[in-house]
């Protein structure tokens, strides 16, 4: 049975997404995929492709690259929600020039609110160098926080590195 709250961590192409995808699939429960990306240009068009193609037809696909609580609000308790990913919802969120603490905020609540099991993936972005600009330590600074934010709430944390996962917080189910 999945925790409430599973938030899966990991630097870029650590296979953490199909990692968290893998753990959906490894319970009863339909499995729901909440999208945030945004598709800007060929790159991230192939890299959604390749995520998509993945994925069975068992799974409801949903985009949202904003506002997750209407579609978290929409689920039931026989289903579990991966959200694919944090990084890419804050950066919309950047984009967009949103009051990043009240989003911080609403996502929690959301996640809190909603009848089914969620998993959330999100890029570690602290283990680099410090960024020479003014946009990327700001972007660094509150992927961090809502790292932390979505840790301290999660009842399960894991960081996948190379494939392989590490639990931080919690037991695997």
């Amino acid at each position: 049975m999945l925790p409430k709250l599973t938030f899966v961590l990991g630097g870029a192409a650590s296979g953490k997404s199909l990692w968290a995808e893998n753990l959906l699939l490894g319970n009863t429960l339909d499995p729901v995929y909440l999208a945030t990306s945004r598709v800007f240009d060929d790159e991230i068009k192939l890299k959604i492709n390749l995520h998509k193609s993945r994925r069975s037809s068992d799974w409801l696909n949903i985009e949202a690259d904003t506002d997750l609580s209407e579609p978290l609000q929409a689920l039931n308790p026989e289903q579990a929600v991966l959200i694919d990913c944090a990084t890419m919802w804050l950066s919309n969120q950047m984009m967009d020039d949103a009051d990043l603490q009240k989003a911080r905020t609403g996502l929690l609540m959301a996640v809190t609110e909603c009848r089914a099991p969620v998993v959330i993936v999100s890029n570690e972005v602290g283990h680099g160098i410090v960024p020479d600009n003014a946009l990327a330590r700001r972007f660094r600074e509150a992927q961090g926080r809502l790292n932390i934010s979505l840790a301290e709430q999660a009842d399960l944390v894991v960081l996948v590195t190379a494939g392989l996962p590490q639990v931080l917080k919690g037991q695997l189910p």
